[in-house]
């Protein structure tokens, strides 16, 4: 009877099973990690923007009413359909206009999302947010 030569290979495939079987977990995970987190944002101290001509503001109330700058009485509340038609008429005179959207400490984030959502549909490609600056006082929770 002839002996047969022992291999000193190492079978890898179950590892690679492993392996494969823990990245899917990890895949799978992941994104459950970010969700659910209380964070509280650090106050940032930035760079004043330079003044423009002429600022073009977005104000968002609490209650989600939009008031426009550069169209007629900017104390009148504005409907969706007119933001996205005043912005367009703005933006066809001048392309590169920057935005500022202001939204009011208690307006809730959802309005100031959908203010700056109908700004980017209306074609604007410069839109900021304008904010305070950071006080020494922590916020209250």
């Amino acid at each position: 009877m002839a002996r047969r030569k022992l291999s000193s290979d190492m079978n890898v495939v179950p590892y690679i099973d492993v392996m494969l079987v823990l990245l899917v977990i990890f895949m799978v995970t992941a994104p459950m990690m970010t969700q659910g987190i209380e964070v509280d944002l650090p106050d940032v101290k930035a760079q004043s923007m330079s003044q423009q001509d002429e600022d073009h503001t977005l104000s968002v109330d609490p209650k989600g009413g939009y008031h426009i700058s550069w169209a007629g009485n900017p104390e009148a509340t504005v409907d969706d359909d007119e933001v996205v038609a005043q912005t367009q008429e703005l933006l066809a005179k001048k392309p590169e206009q920057m935005i500022l959207v202001y939204g009011d400490k208690k307006t809730p984030y959802e309005f100031v999302a959908k203010a700056m959502g109908l700004l980017s549909d209306a074609g604007a490609k410069k839109i900021g947010f304008v904010t305070d600056e950071p006080t020494d006082e922590k916020p209250r929770r």
